[in-house]
């Protein structure tokens, strides 16, 4: 169980005690994330998350952020995705109030000085190339092109050199002005302190962080038509391939079947496609799925990096598991396999109480709710191998998958007509 608040000024905070650990985790969510960009600011979330470590007026240099963290035991960082961002830290439980105290500090006096700014914006561009050379990586940005089209969902979060370079400080300002407020963040603990430990040394650091009308809203997701294969052609040893399909949002009701047949079709080493693909036929070292859920849409993908010419015999390979789902129902002996290894891990993970701190955290920031470990694991009992065909059934039209290749591949290479499920 968990416990909550609600400052006076909006702010959530969500706790769970955990006296079994040494350690405290603390988690501070802002409700923005790269889809509420717009295009020529595109990366400004990223950069803001950047900047935010670069020094305060009573911290001036990243060191002395660091310092007060690393100089405890603890770990200090942040992150950037399409719907949120978070800046976190785990400290032992003695020196909780410094993590609040650094936190604080960062979220609400980062100088965003212009020396600072111009040094940081030459690292995002550093972390930009360092993606586009990595072609696993870069493959994943071609398929989201492809999935959310003409939406700013296709954008890397990062942003693009071009846009990165135009951002000015009165940009920056300006959207932490709109985005940054009490009511649009949720402050998350987990570990070795009490509800009311939490509640008092945040309310005295945040607690007189002034709210104002929120202002950002995100362009709602639709479906575009855009041609279903996109190529990059690389001199590398491998194709490196996404496969993919329009899936749910996290609130839809179906959203564990769908997570359900992900496990069975390509999570781990006793996946379908781990065993047919790399075990049967050698096809790849790597290959995996994983199932996104967003607001309003989501996906399924498939990953896998495999020798340029058997690329065909890869993807025919691929689409038939997944094709498989729609036409077949799973035996109970792999759907009881599948459930137990959603829990399994489930449970795992929530023995880190950084786990237990992010858990909590976003599902409050995107959701507005939150699930019990409980919750979830009586949705995933509830899962029956005809659910799992039902949503096959709706989701694997041959029309809506996209592929994506990055490798020495010619873009003129026949793969649309492999695309049927």
């Amino acid at each position: 169980m968990y416990q909550k608040t609600v400052l006076d000024n909006g702010l959530r905070i969500v706790t769970k005690s955990m006296p079994q650990t040494n350690s405290v985790s603390m988690c501070i969510f802002i409700g923005v994330g790269s889809r509420y960009e717009k295009e020529k600011t595109a990366g400004i979330s990223h950069f803001i998350e950047h900047l935010i470590f670069r020094g305060t007026e009573k911290r001036p240099e990243t060191r002395l952020i660091s310092e007060a963290i690393e100089g405890v035991g603890g770990v200090l960082n942040g992150g950037t995705d399409k719907e949120l961002t978070v800046y976190w830290c785990k400290v032992p439980a003695a020196h909780f109030s410094v993590a609040v105290d650094v936190l604080s500090d960062i979220l609400l006096n980062a100088r965003f000085d212009p020396a600072d700014m111009e040094k940081e914006r030459q690292i995002i561009m550093e972390e930009i190339k360092m993606t586009n050379d990595a072609p696993d990586q870069r493959v994943n940005h071609l398929i989201d092109r492809s999935l959310w089209y003409g939406s700013p969902l296709a954008r890397d979060v990062a942003g693009t050199k071009k846009t990165v370079s135009a951002i000015t400080r009165d940009d920056i300002l300006a959207f932490k002005q709109l985005s940054y407020l009490p009511s649009n963040a949720v402050l998350s603990v987990a570990g070795n302190i009490s509800h009311q430990q939490v509640i008092e040394a945040v309310n005295a650091c945040l607690g007189s962080w002034e709210n104002r009308r929120h202002f950002h809203k995100y362009r709602a997701y639709k479906l575009k038509q855009c041609p279903p294969v996109k190529i990059e052609k690389r001199k590398i040893e491998q194709a490196h391939l996404c496969l993919a399909l329009p899936g749910l949002s996290r609130f839809h009701p179906k959203r564990y079947h769908l997570d359900v047949l992900n496990i069975i079709l390509g999570e781990g080493m006793s996946s379908r496609l781990f065993n047919e693909v790399r075990d049967k036929l050698g096809l790849a070292y790597t290959i995996a799925s994983y199932a996104e859920h967003l607001s309003d849409t989501g996906s399924l993908v498939v990953y896998a990096g495999v020798e340029p010419k058997k690329l065909s015999t890869a993807i025919k390979v691929i689409t038939e598991q997944m094709a498989f789902f729609k036409h077949e129902k799973v035996s109970p002996e792999e759907l009881a396999k599948a459930k137990e290894m959603a829990k399994g891990r489930l449970l795992l993970r929530m023995e880190e109480n950084r786990n237990v701190a992010s858990w909590l955290g976003t599902q409050e920031i995107l959701n507005n709710r939150i699930l019990t470990i409980d919750d979830v694991v009586a949705i995933i009992d509830a899962v029956t191998a005809k659910d799992i065909k039902e949503i096959a059934g709706e989701l694997m039209i041959s029309e809506m998958l996209k592929l994506a290749v990055v490798g020495p591949v010619n873009r003129d290479e026949p793969l649309e007509d492999l695309l049927r499920l």
